[in-house]
């Protein structure tokens, strides 16, 4: 990792291109840049790493694990927006919806009932977003897509969640637009509006396929420590 007295300028540079190729992708779409959000995956960094990014203005944040969140952000949550965009234990439920604003890894009716049951208790609720496995990748998590529809009905009907959008992280051997129209789709005939899809190595693609939000992590931050399992960033 760069040294912290280096992160600064690098990451600053680095947030500025990211935004800056974000709306030329949105502007070449025909779309407004400012329907597209910048989710910086800061999971894994080291503080020195994000801090300068949090400084010139990035508010919204993607994390892996609550625990990990919890640590980083609890005394600094005045005015930031953090997306869960790991998986989600049901027993974290609870501290799942004290932390984060946005889950976006809703993907089983365990794990709904879990939280219809925590937003019941606390009477707050985040944004939520269903996980699509536009792959069916075994090792990755999500609902397949041939049952992402019965999946949401049921999360509306039966569990009385607000679902907003739709995730996914296509197969990383594949070409992603495939993925990201499949996604679209599936959203597009359940009335929802949120998109969140496309990394460092794909998310103008994403904004050209509809992307309302991009989760860019190595390209903002640097490699991280160690690899993340879910591939996000």
């Amino acid at each position: 990792m760069p040294a912290p007295e280096t992160a600064s300028p690098q990451n600053t540079s680095s947030l500025a291109d990211i935004l800056g190729r974000i709306a030329a992708a949105a502007k070449a779409a025909g779309r407004d840049p400012q329907a597209v959000q910048l989710v910086a995956v800061s999971k894994q960094q080291p503080w020195p790493a994000v801090e300068p990014v949090l400084r010139a203005g990035q508010t919204v944040f993607g994390e892996n694990r609550v625990q990990e969140a919890r640590a980083r952000w609890a005394e600094r949550r005045e005015g930031l927006t953090l997306h869960l965009i790991g998986p989600l234990q049901t027993n974290k439920a609870v501290e799942a919806l004290a932390l984060f604003d946005v889950v976006e890894t809703l993907d089983r009716p365990k794990l709904a009932k879990a939280l219809a049951e925590a937003i019941q208790k606390a009477g707050r609720a985040p944004r939520l977003y269903v996980q699509v496995n536009t792959g069916e990748e075994p090792q990755k998590a999500g609902v397949a897509p041939q049952d992402a529809d019965a999946f949401i009905a049921a999360c509306r009907g039966e569990f009385g969640l607000k679902v907003e959008g739709l995730m996914c992280i296509p197969p990383a051997d594949e070409p992603p637009a495939p993925h990201f129209a499949l996604l679209a789709k599936i959203a597009t005939r359940n009335g929802l509006r949120g998109l969140s899809m496309g990394m460092s190595g794909d998310f103008e693609t994403a904004v050209r396929f509809g992307a309302t939000s991009v989760r860019v992590g190595s390209a903002l931050f640097g490699a991280r420590a160690r690899a993340a399992a879910s591939g996000n960033g």
